[in-house]
């Protein structure tokens, strides 16, 4: 009993380490994405016209899945806005994210995760500069 128990317990360990690192990394992908969906639907709230919201919110989703590391397959950032000021933009952002060495425990390859943000059009970003306070 006791030579059984010393031979399984390594293999024990090791098993829950790897489903500690699978789930880290399905929970650290959604941060990343959550976190780009936010800073595109603020970006694409800044912009003065819905076709400059949509190509500022796909520039800057994209922009911050790479620099933050998610590697994404097949990446899609839709964009709802309009152009008055105090209206919303809403930005969703899926992602197919690859599990890579998941598949001995039955995890899928890969998964497609989506995040969703909204923020308020700037009501102050069309206004001129008035060159002081």
């Amino acid at each position: 009993m006791t030579v059984e128990t010393v031979l399984l317990a390594p293999v024990l360990v090791m098993l829950l380490v790897f489903v500690a690192v699978v789930v880290h990394r399905g929970v650290d992908a959604r941060l990343r994405l959550d976190d780009a969906a936010h800073q595109a639907a603020r970006a694409a709230s800044l912009q003065r016209t819905p076709t400059a919201a949509v190509t500022a919110a796909q520039a800057t989703a994209i922009s911050a899945l790479a620099d933050a590391g998610l590697v994404c397959r097949d990446a899609a950032v839709s964009t709802t806005t309009s152009s008055s000021p105090g209206s919303s933009v809403v930005v969703s952002v899926r992602c197919t994210v690859d599990f890579g060495q998941a598949f001995v425990l039955g995890v899928p390859g890969s998964r497609t995760l989506s995040a969703e943000a909204t923020e308020v059009v700037d009501a102050y970003r069309s206004q001129p500069d008035t060159g002081g306070a």
